[in-house]
């Protein structure tokens, strides 16, 4: 299993900035479907975004597309997420999630092929979360 801390979370106010990391140790971080999710009270886990750390397309939700980055630095196994231009329905707690996987292949995206085995694995390791308030 990879364990995962995630950090940055915090307050913010509407059309302000935060960048999430998630570091990852246990791992050979080139082989992982990476990702981020989100959950606020009362609501569903949505997937943010997620990424194939070996290479490939993005994939971003639509709901954060255009405001949201996600990116990795193999060197030091850790993924981001630069959230700028948040709104307040990006209230929620974030969790980092990896799950090890050869390259995806099918119909779409590596990224969004990563998002959909996240969504579904049993396999999947989680970090414990960390807050985003936006007021």
């Amino acid at each position: 299993h990879v364990q995962l801390v995630e950090s940055g979370g915090g307050s913010v106010q509407a059309g302000g900035s935060l960048r999430l990391s998630c570091a990852a140790s246990g791992v050979t971080f080139r082989s992982y479907c990476m990702g981020w999710f989100r959950q606020a009270p009362g609501k569903e886990r949505e997937g943010v975004a997620a990424i194939y750390t070996g290479g490939g397309a993005k994939y971003v939700a639509d709901s954060v597309k255009g405001r949201f980055i996600i990116s990795q630095d193999n060197g030091r196994n850790t993924l981001f997420l630069q959230m700028n231009n948040m709104e307040p329905g990006d209230t929620a707690k974030y969790y980092c999630a990896a799950v090890r996987s050869p390259p995806p292949r099918g119909s779409g995206t590596s990224g969004g092929l990563c998002s959909d085995l996240l969504g579904s694995s049993q396999s999947v390791d989680w970090g414990q979360g960390t807050q985003v308030t936006v007021s």
